[in-house]
């Protein structure tokens, strides 16, 4: 099966299950015209993140790699009026579009975007004694993946989630020759899982119009 019914399969399980967003779809144009990579959720993940945390209950969320605010903004608006949502961003201008979206989307009071690499503001946050989260949406440059886990766990309190997005690659994840780092740090990711008797976890794998990929969905015990 082709990655064209794949994304057409997604289109339509979209428009059935999926309201017209007019803010949603003013941050993908805003990203598409300051040229950020379209690398954003799918809708439908999107949504699924927005379940998620409402389903969770999730008071303090943190996002590892913002990009321009999409997926922010579907987990900010599960929050209460009192939650707060931490998202890092490497890069200074996917920050500034990021933050004009929130800012649109009406979620500025409880969305805050620290700019950096996330290995350092993650020491930052540690550093400031931040409270524990209780969703960790990991989403940023791959073969750091095993190094934000580690973090993750650091701010997580017994029945916290930690999602982490995009560890198929294409299925190479289950090739241990392979030398690509967004593989490598990834499959160094998946150790720890295994090793780490706080965590129980399972892996999805996904395809629809970003192709084939997956998440896995850990929870703290």
């Amino acid at each position: 099966m082709s990655r064209t019914k794949w994304a057409e399969v997604d289109s339509y399980l979209t428009d059935k299950l999926i309201s017209p967003d007019p803010v949603l779809k003013a941050t993908l144009a805003a990203n598409a015209t300051a040229g950020l990579p379209s690398i954003d959720v799918s809708p439908t993940q999107g949504k699924f993140l927005h379940m998620l945390a409402t389903i969770q209950g999730a008071k303090r969320i943190l996002e590892i790699g913002t990009l321009g605010g999409y997926s922010t903004t579907w987990l900010a608006r599960a929050l209460p009026p009192e939650g707060r949502l931490i998202s890092l961003e490497f890069a200074a201008k996917h920050a500034t579009v990021a933050r004009e979206n929130i800012a649109h989307a009406g979620l500025s009071e409880i969305v805050e975007i620290r700019i950096g690499p996330a290995a350092e503001s993650l020491a930052q946050l540690h550093a400031e004694g931040t409270a524990p989260f209780d969703l960790i949406f990991i989403d940023a440059d791959k073969p750091n993946n095993h190094t934000y886990l580690e973090w993750a766990l650091k701010f997580s309190h017994k029945g916290t989630i930690i999602l982490i997005d995009n560890v198929i690659r294409n299925g190479e994840i289950s090739n241990a020759q392979s030398t690509d780092p967004n593989v490598t740090g990834t499959r160094a990711m998946f150790e720890i899982i295994a090793a780490n008797p706080r965590l129980q976890a399972t892996t999805l794998q996904t395809v629809g119009s970003k192709g084939y990929d997956g998440f896995t969905l850990a929870i703290v015990l």
